[in-house]
């Protein structure tokens, strides 16, 4: 059962090319503070601009330097099945702890669909997967019943969260039991979401203030939930401007600010704008993080 704070990792570049120096460096940073987890090429990570090389690269050097000391749970979803069985596979032999696998984008599978993509996967690897459950991004939805299903199959284990719906966590916890790993994939619900049975989030915020996001949850497990309440509260305006535009252009501009990357993405994400710069300052400099 994976709990607690789990961090989805930017992706540094500089002049176009994976910062690999930079890239260590946050990932030590999350572990010494304190995350749980860590989600390399995942969404925050730019994952649809990395060739499959820059993508196995990345993998390899966050489990490099985590070097056993927290899970790391690999992105390897693509909308083509066999492509995502050669992520998963590489994640696999690279020593990652589990996959990440998002629902086929773009294509729109039925729940039919759905299912055997998943299968062709748990089938092709003997790791942990967790599916990415995000139709905002994907179109589709994995439905209760076809989660349930999947829950049959020997590798998969869980769900990251991202359809904002906090009912749905009490419909899985009732379906498929307290064995089914439900993390947040939203900072900002991600309280509400461990309150309707969840078990952890997998944060962009957490880029910035691991430490603080990992309380978060430690507090809630510890039962403190009026503890819990309160950093969630302290935290709600970065959360926010973590969103204020298509993620992860503004937490790499709030990274940049704290020194610890640059700024810079691929086509076709380009720099925030002056507003959303102006929203991002005000959370970082409200929580102490700039000057």
């Amino acid at each position: 059962m994976y709990t607690g704070s789990f961090v989805a990792l930017i992706t540094p570049f500089t002049n176009g090319e994976i910062d690999e120096n930079s890239f260590q460096s946050l990932v030590d940073r999350q572990v010494k503070e304190g995350t749980n987890g860590v989600v390399p090429c995942g969404t925050t990570g730019e994952s649809p601009t990395l060739s499959h090389t820059e993508h196995k690269r990345v993998t390899e050097l966050c489990i490099e330097v985590v070097n056993g000391r927290i899970p790391v749970m690999a992105g390897a979803g693509s909308n083509s099945t066999s492509e995502a069985i050669e992520l998963a596979k590489h994640a696999e032999s690279a020593g990652a702890d589990s996959v990440l696998v998002v629902a086929p984008y773009y294509n729109k599978p039925t729940q039919a669909g759905l299912y055997a993509h998943y299968k062709a996967i748990n089938d092709a690897i003997g790791i942990p997967i967790i599916v990415y459950n995000i139709p905002g991004r994907s179109v589709v939805n994995v439905d209760v019943d076809t989660m349930k299903r999947l829950f049959k199959l020997p590798n998969i284990v869980g769900v990251k969260d991202a359809t904002g719906d906090l009912a749905l966590p009490i419909s899985v916890k009732k379906e498929l039991g307290p064995e089914f790993c439900q993390l947040s994939g939203e900072d900002a619900t991600a309280v509400v979401h461990l309150a309707a049975g969840g078990n952890g989030c997998i944060s962009v915020t957490a880029n910035l203030v691991p430490a603080r996001c990992a309380a978060q949850h430690q507090a809630w497990g510890k039962g403190d939930f009026i503890g819990a309440m309160a950093i969630q509260d302290e935290l709600i305006d970065l959360h926010n401007a973590m969103f204020c535009e298509a993620s992860p252009g503004p937490v790499k501009y709030a990274a940049e600010l704290m020194g610890l990357c640059n700024a810079e993405m691929r086509l076709p994400m380009v720099e925030i704008s002056e507003t959303s710069k102006a929203t991002v300052k005000t959370a970082l400099f409200e929580l102490g993080l700039i000057s």
